[in-house]
């Protein structure tokens, strides 16, 4: 495989792009052209959205490294311990099984109780799944996972929705909702990178080492270890930086009462929501299709490379190989700050789906690991552009009040591909055509979906008072407001 070409190519496209999307841009050719969706900010707004984006970005950050930092070393462990390949199913399928059951009413717990403390609720409870890891024992690894699959619905779904929520309360225009997206997204990926440096050295540090019965230390504990310090600072940074949110509801007077209904209410309104609106329900099936060809992308690259690989006595170099997906993610999100200002982002969402299919079915029927290994990266790139494209495209068509638990609602049959692909034994090709299956669907429905939300005349736009112009249902794209 020419891994260390490719990830070169990948790198300098990923400064070009990056070049392109900052304001250093404007400054290098004489012209503001790239800046048409902050032109219309004054001053006050752009302080308020980098204040707000610095408190978000923390938090979310740190979250997103306790995550990244267990990722890669959850099958190790489970190996190290000696359980076989049938046994870590089992608890990977308790996992997933765990975020669709509770993410399924959990999202309605965080919009009725509180967002902000439900993310310092997924802190504590990552980090006690982190302590699972000490024992040699199936029962407390398998309750790891379950509070791991319960963490996973929060991560994609509450953070999200503070923030969207926060956008509105802080005055900032829906205009820059896109540019909060596009930052998280690419500091995502450079923690990605960070914790896969960091992983490496820790997780070589000390041996596994049994201390009393089947508590255990050093070895692959190291990561989760590391992740659970991490978790406990974002949980105290949640604490401090953030205001609380709700998914409020209003009276007959107009007055908000964001705990009017009973908890468990939140699952039933948001199912009834999604099934009456179409284009609710069309934006979930997209993203469902998308982020479960992702997580089968995730399970299967490895074996795919490896059975393509030229040279049977070569080993693959799988750090560099992660870095580069991570370049190519950067990449995509600056891609989507540069083409957002020019491209609604409903049509930006068709291409990015019918461009992720091509990847899929040229990997699925490539003759060798450098060709699959290229339109990979072709699908991370896709990746790097679709978080902003559904983040941006959900904050305009979910309702306020049921956002937290329509978000995870959507993770239901997201789970249900995972689950499918876990619990068959599906060779790598197969599932990467399946994967092109699906985001060929995607494509289509994304096309109706478009055609619904660009088709409605902009008379009927009516626009909402600045502290809710960040939910109401128009076009998420910068470019229209210049129209």
């Amino acid at each position: 495989m020419h891994a260390q070409a490719i990830f070169g190519v990948c790198l300098l496209a990923n400064v070009l792009i990056s070049f392109r999307s900052s304001p250093l841009w404007a400054k290098f050719v004489g012209s503001s052209s790239n800046q048409d969706d902050t032109d219309k900010v004054d001053a006050q707004e752009k302080e308020r959205h980098r204040a707000l984006l610095k408190k978000y970005l923390i938090v979310y950050l740190l979250a997103t490294l306790g995550d990244w930092l267990q990722g890669p070393y959850v099958y190790a462990l489970y190996s190290s311990y000696g359980y076989q390949q049938h046994d870590n199913a089992i608890l990977f399928v308790g996992g997933f099984g765990s975020s669709m059951v509770f993410g399924s009413f959990i999202g309605g717990m965080a919009d009725w109780g509180g967002r902000k403390r439900f993310v310092v609720l997924y802190a504590i409870l990552y980090a006690l799944s982190c302590v699972t890891k000490h024992f040699k024992n199936f029962h407390m690894l398998m309750l790891g996972r379950l509070l791991g699959g319960v963490c996973t619905s929060l991560l994609f779904s509450v953070f999200e929705a503070w923030l969207i929520r926060a956008h509105a309360d802080n005055k900032v225009g829906k205009s820059l909702l896109g540019a909060s997206f596009s930052a998280a997204a690419y500091g995502n990926s450079i923690v990605a990178i960070l914790a896969g440096l960091m992983t490496n050295k820790v997780a070589t540090f000390k041996d596994l080492t049994p201390v009393v019965g089947s508590f255990h230390v050093g070895g692959y504990i190291g990561p989760f270890d590391l992740s659970m310090v991490v978790l406990v600072i974002c949980g105290i940074c949640a604490t401090l930086l953030w205001e609380e949110n709700y998914g409020d509801t209003s009276n007959a007077d107009g007055e908000t009462d964001p705990r009017a209904d009973k908890w468990y209410a939140g699952l039933k309104n948001a199912y009834i929501t999604t099934v009456r609106s179409r284009d609710i329900l069309l934006c979930g099936i997209v993203s469902s299709l998308f982020e479960g060809s992702m997580y089968v992308f995730v399970f299967m690259w490895t074996p795919l490379l490896g059975n393509l690989k030229e040279d049977e006595n070569e080993e693959l170099p799988f750090g560099l190989i992660f870095s580069t997906f991570m370049v190519c993610c950067m990449a995509g999100s600056s891609l989507f700050s540069v083409l957002i200002s020019k491209i609604q982002g409903e049509k930006l969402g068709v291409g990015i789906f019918a461009v992720g299919a091509v990847a899929m079915a040229i990997a699925s029927v490539a003759p060798s690991d450098s060709i699959a290994f290229s339109a990979i990266n072709l699908f991370e790139v896709c990746v790097g552009m679709y978080f902003p494209i559904m983040g941006t495209m959900k904050g305009a068509i979910v309702p306020e009040d049921k956002r937290a638990a329509i978000y995870n609602l959507y993770r239901i049959p997201l789970n249900c591909i995972v689950l499918f692909c876990l619990l068959t034994d599906m060779a790598p090709k197969t599932a990467f055509r399946l994967n092109a299956c699906m985001l060929t669907v995607a494509t289509g429905l994304q096309f109706m979906l478009m055609n619904s939300r660009l088709s409605v005349p902009r008379s009927f736009k009516k626009e909402k008072p600045d502290e809710e112009e960040t939910i109401a249902l128009t076009s998420t794209s910068g470019a229209e407001e210049k129209v």
